[in-house]
């Protein structure tokens, strides 16, 4: 038989009524008042070269149907494996647009200009973002004073002209390659386009290196510096006259190389293959081989036009061909 002592009755009674007077404590989760944002934060990303700045600045992404011509010299079930095996779509293929800002102190560049403000419409904000994020950047459009083009295809030309056709950049002078412009701009070229593709391109570069923009037009010659800390380097082949640019500041170099490799798990991997945008697939393949030897032989950064954002990035050899190595993204300058 159990005998309670005084204590114990004492202790059990005011247990009890500490017990009814605490509310029940239930497991019901709490739910989420926030509604969802439904839309990607503005995109640009900063990094110091030397004494300059280079801001990363998305214009969006295009799609792109993979079919049997995609890669002209491969299979499709070979582009497709090698989609897979970088965990990317295998039936459309998504290409990101990278244009820079680069301070140089005494400059204030833009190369390459993404597909335009009336993109955005057309593509239901696919791309054509530029200026957007240009701005959410904290950077005005008409404090440019520098625009450099590495070649007239509408993906990097076409953001110089604002969806209502005046100039997005009115305060910059427009750097154009030379021989791509003597190109683009000779009827005797447009006769002979090879293709009905080539012949738009033609008309829309036509289109937008004029007017206004064609007053602020200036041609450089390859291995010109075009301003202090940025030169231009002949890689022809994506387009007769296609340009990509050293940056250097110090001891501090990346190379800006516009269409030399566009996706870098198709082509950096695959430096044979030839995509058919390619204006002299053999030269481009000559072209990137080249430059892509250069890169790992130097250890040098590559900024991608077409790299995944910010496309930042190293190139180093493999057996097989070349593998990029992403530059690990830094919250600090």
């Amino acid at each position: 038989m159990t005998h309670l002592t005084r204590r114990q009755m004492l202790i059990g009674t005011a247990s009890a009524a500490l017990a009814a007077a605490t509310p029940l404590v239930t497991s019901t989760p709490a739910r989420a008042a926030v509604p969802q944002a439904g839309k990607q934060a503005p995109g640009y990303y900063r990094y110091k070269l030397g004494s300059f700045e280079v801001t990363v600045v998305t214009d969006g992404k295009s799609r792109v149907p993979v079919t049997d011509g995609f890669v002209t010299n491969a299979r499709k079930a070979d582009v497709q494996a090698a989609l897979a095996a970088s965990f990317m779509d295998t039936e459309i293929f998504y290409g990101p647009y990278n244009p820079i800002v680069v301070n140089t102190g005494s400059h204030l560049a833009v190369i390459d200009t993404g597909n335009g403000e009336a993109a955005y419409q057309s593509t239901k904000g696919l791309n054509g973002q530029f200026l957007t994020n240009l701005a959410a950047a904290g950077i005005d459009a008409n404090a440019i004073d520098t625009v450099i083009i590495s070649h007239y295809h509408g993906d990097h030309i076409n953001g110089l002209l604002k969806k209502d056709n005046t100039q997005a950049f009115p305060n910059a002078t427009v750097h154009v390659p030379a021989p791509e412009h003597r190109y683009w701009m000779s009827d005797d070229e447009l006769k002979r386009a090879p293709s009905p593709r080539i012949e738009m391109l033609f008309k829309n570069a036509r289109r937008v290196i004029g007017g206004e923009v064609a007053k602020r037009l200036r041609t450089y010659e390859w291995d010109e510096e075009i301003i202090p800390g940025i030169s231009a380097y002949a890689t022809p082949g994506q387009s007769p006259g296609h340009t990509s640019h050293l940056i250097s500041s110090g001891n501090s170099k990346v190379f800006v190389h516009g269409d030399v490799t566009h996706a870098p798990f198709l082509f950096v991997r695959n430096p044979g293959w030839h995509p058919f945008y390619d204006h002299d697939p053999v030269q481009s393949e000559v072209t990137r081989r080249k430059v892509l030897d250069m890169l790992a032989d130097k250890k040098m950064m590559v900024q991608g036009y077409h790299f995944p954002f910010p496309g930042l990035a190293h190139i180093e050899k493999t057996a097989t061909g070349y593998r990029e190595i992403p530059v690990p993204w830094d919250p600090l300058m």
